[in-house]
């Protein structure tokens, strides 16, 4: 098929406001006819209709039977290619799809009676020049680990691995024991699925059971029987359940009292390690890893508040109202489950308003710059980098891997939220690579406290 560019095609701009661009195309019916005769010469061989010899279809034959049908396909075609061309012989960039209109009667344009005449709105992107990123200075905040924290850190796992000795037999459970039992739940008498147990350990004030379970085991020692009168709560997950009164009949097999391990070699043979140093080795690497992506974080926002200052140009406003929409639709699902921050919950819906649409803007912004940047200086992302992406997302939803890698393959709107991070983190490290950055020594705390806005 011949190239759209040598059939006629006239293009004239109605509206230039700011990035804002209309354009109304025509395309004359005489170019969509001879691509209409090119499209049933392609297809004639291949035809077999009964009546005649396969491949032997005339033409006209053909065009009265299939003309409409195979029109509608050169019309979406030509309106794509024409586009495109427009954009491509002004050298604009699209910041968003193009709004398309077709303003001629479609009917008589299939039937060769009418040109093709459609309208183009688009928004473009902004021509603006990216900061020469070797002139950019940033100070990059390192912590360094000291043995303490290696220390505070392993009793903390010495902590959460407690052992449980038992007591003598004649001693009482006290708040934080492990109370070995047999019960049997019961509601109006009859025992119910699921609330019987042998050698249950219940640990006192962990709170893994229903209110008013663990407290009544206080004071129980081994070889008592007793019985627990709870009440399920009203938001219970089991319909049979909730709100409802029960009795669980308790046989006190054991108790026990809770001992941290002593940290030494014998503990971290318990994590498959040779001796405590080993087990020091890796906790340390842990936290050194912990402080690295720390770093990475405020270094990154430096540089990002450091691109932000240095730029400014008109933004695409859809872009804006599209990145506004998202961040609006969170906000009213975190207002709806009540999580909303203290600050937040004082403001008046304009003030909130005012504030995201900011926040958009500079989202926007900094996503033009980075790209921008990353253009001009080749950065790419590869199929093995999105699969990686792609493998890693499906991983979050075990068995339904297949089903999430699928929805990510047919879905190119998906597969572009994968690849805009990997881009976004690849530039980010083209910039650091080359800026002036300084390494300045701070603390853990300094590292995880939150930018003053």
């Amino acid at each position: 098929m011949s190239a759209m560019k040598e059939h006629p095609m006239d293009v004239t701009e109605t509206k230039t406001e700011g990035l804002s661009r209309s354009f109304s195309i025509r395309v004359a019916a005489s170019a969509l006819a001879e691509k209409l005769e090119a499209k049933i010469e392609e297809i004639r061989p291949q035809m077999q209709l009964k009546g005649f010899r396969p491949g032997k279809v005339p033409a006209s034959h053909v065009k009265r039977m299939y003309g409409k049908s195979i029109m509608g396909d050169i019309i979406q075609e030509v309106v794509t290619q024409t586009s495109q061309e427009a954009l491509d012989e002004r050298s604009l960039r699209p910041a968003q799809q193009p709004d398309i209109k077709v303003d001629t009667d479609i009917e008589k344009v299939a039937s060769g009676d009418d040109d093709l005449i459609y309208t183009m709105d688009v928004e473009v992107m902004p021509e603006f020049e990216p900061a020469d990123v070797s002139e950019l200075e940033l100070e990059r905040p390192t912590a360094p680990v000291s043995d303490e924290q290696v220390d505070e850190a392993v009793q903390r796992l010495a902590d959460n691995n407690k052992k449980y000795d038992a007591k003598a037999e004649d001693a009482k459970a006290e708040d934080g024991d492990a109370v070995v039992i047999d019960f049997v739940g019961k509601i109006d008498g009859e025992a119910f699925e699921g609330g019987s147990a042998e050698g249950q350990a219940v640990v006192i004030g962990e709170g893994r059971f229903i209110p008013g379970f663990e407290e009544q085991l206080l004071g129980v020692k081994a070889g008592d029987e007793t019985e627990l009168n709870v009440k399920f709560p009203d938001d219970y997950p089991s319909e049979n359940l909730k709100g409802k009164d029960a009795v669980f009949e308790v046989k006190v097999q054991e108790v026990r009292a809770p001992a941290t391990p002593d940290v030494d070699d014998e503990f971290a043979q318990n994590f498959g390690l040779e001796d405590l140093e080993a087990l020091k080795k890796v906790v340390r690497e842990q936290i050194e890893n912990e402080h690295k992506s720390l770093t990475r974080n405020k270094v990154k926002r430096s540089l990002l508040d450091k691109l932000d200052e240095l730029h400014s140009f008109d933004l695409p406003p859809g872009m804006v109202d599209a990145e506004f929409n998202q961040i609006w639709a969170q906000f009213e699902r975190e207002k709806e489950a009540g999580r909303l921050d203290d600050e937040d919950k004082d403001k008046s819906e304009d003030e909130l308003k005012e504030e995201y649409r900011k926040i958009s803007e500079r989202r926007v912004r900094l996503g033009l710059v980075l790209a921008e940047i990353g253009r001009d200086a080749n950065v790419v992302v590869t199929e093995e980098e999105v699969a990686r992406a792609l493998n890693q997302e499906a991983s979050n939803y075990p068995g339904q891997e297949r089903q999430i890698i699928e929805f990510y393959q047919r879905t190119p709107g998906a597969m572009a939220q994968l690849r805009a991070p990997i881009f976004e983190e690849k530039v980010v490290d083209y910039i650091l690579e080359r800026a002036k950055v300084t390494d300045v020594e701070t603390t853990r705390e300094e590292l995880e406290a939150e930018p003053e806005m």
